[in-house]
């Protein structure tokens, strides 16, 4: 009977009956030490996400590239974050909450994301966005992940980069937090990016996917190096600290797209210590910097980088995060070949392709190419012919 009900909960599993639902979690064995561990985890993501070889040219000799595509966690639940509301959600409903408040840019896809699971759970979310002095008091619009909170029915309260910059994350959430409470409400607050030391589980969770992979790979494929993109920390603490505790021991590669590696170090060390973890930062992880011209903010090179790899390999890099990760990793092989020659690189693709949408007027200029088709006046015409669909 037993075996029966086992059998009955893996089909139900396989067929997808356990999404949007509330799972005990237990920890992998290497990661059972680390305090404290999350009780439960709702299932938000389409998981495993696939690992394939990317054929990107001019590698050095004997290097592989490889790419886990996070991307393919959801569309609308899409990339990395999906990941790290799977237990900071599971945490909301768990202290009773009705409503979820978070942060970020105005084109932020954590908060698209949040606005979106939230709905599932039913929750009210309210997304505090940050945008330009000019815009404050206008319509956002409804351009890439602007699209989808406004659809999800999510509250939108914007806010300058100055205040932001001079109030901060933490205590623009609490304001709104109070006023909720004073309201009869019962809100969660997300961080920046769901970067805290519980949204760190998401990316640990992530390693055991990857070993999981591994082991089921009769290739026996191992990876010496991943490499991601880091925006607010928590993917980056949950993957280093994963490979260095499991069989995984692969060097992790972070390419910052805001702020800097020293404040990525310690922001990074903070979430270490929240799960006592016992290890420094700065020996788990190498961070660079690859912000460019500024955190959503591209060159011409960087935008023509992702139209040239989507037009070589048929991979979609969002110009936020993935994108500037993978343009700074090429730069890196091509200046320093040694460092990467007969390596085995993993690179994480993280999402984020709403936010392509943001950038289609710099776009217009690589990707031109169309023309009229010209039928000969000899090719017969028949009115009708033609079922229009």
């Amino acid at each position: 009977m037993v075996e029966l009900y086992r059998k009955g909960k893996a089909m139900a599993s396989s067929l997808g009956f356990d999404f949007l639902t509330k799972k005990p979690y237990s920890p992998p064995s290497w990661a059972s030490h680390l305090h404290p561990s999350p009780s439960h985890v709702f299932s938000l993501a389409h998981l495993p996400t696939p690992i394939h070889r990317w054929n990107l040219p001019n590698l050095p000799p004997n290097t592989e590239l490889w790419i886990k595509r996070d991307d393919l966690s959801g569309m609308q639940l899409s990339g990395n974050k999906v990941r790290k509301l799977e237990f900071l959600m599971a945490d909301a409903v768990a202290q009773g909450a009705d409503s979820v408040i978070t942060i970020g840019g105005i084109q932020s896809n954590h908060c698209r994301a949040t606005a979106v699971a939230a709905k599932y759970l039913n929750l009210d979310c309210f997304l505090i966005l940050r945008t330009s002095n000019l815009l404050l008091h206008q319509d956002p619009g409804l351009t890439g992940n602007l699209l989808v909170e406004r659809l999800a029915g999510a509250h939108l309260q914007l806010i300058s980069k100055e205040d932001y910059s001079k109030i901060g994350s933490v205590t623009l959430t609490n304001v709104l937090k109070e006023k909720l409470i004073k309201e009869g409400r019962k809100p969660y607050v997300i961080p920046v990016g769901g970067s805290n030391s519980l949204g760190t589980w998401g990316y640990i969770e992530a390693v055991r996917e990857i070993e999981q992979q591994i082991q089921r790979e009769t290739g026996n494929v191992k990876f010496d190096d991943l490499v991601v993109a880091c925006g607010s920390g928590g993917t980056i603490a949950g993957l280093s600290l994963g490979s260095s505790l499991s069989t995984l021991k692969a060097r992790v590669h972070a390419f910052s797209v805001c702020d800097d590696p020293d404040y990525f170090h310690n922001f990074t060390q903070g979430l270490l210590d929240g799960l006592k973890a016992g290890v420094s930062s700065r020996d788990i992880v190498h961070i660079q910097n690859a912000k460019g011209l500024g955190y959503a903010m591209n060159t011409s090179e960087e935008l023509n980088f992702v139209k040239e790899v989507a037009a070589a390999t048929g991979v979609v890099l969002d110009p936020v995060y993935s994108g500037k990760a993978a343009y700074a990793m090429l730069k890196d092989i091509n200046e320093d070949p040694k460092k990467w020659e007969g390596r085995r690189i993993l690179f994480i693709h993280t999402g984020g392709l709403l936010g392509l949408y943001d950038k289609v007027d710099q776009l217009t200029s690589f990707v031109g190419n169309w023309q009229r088709m010209d039928v000969n006046e000899s090719v017969p015409r028949q009115d009708g012919i033609g079922k229009m669909f």
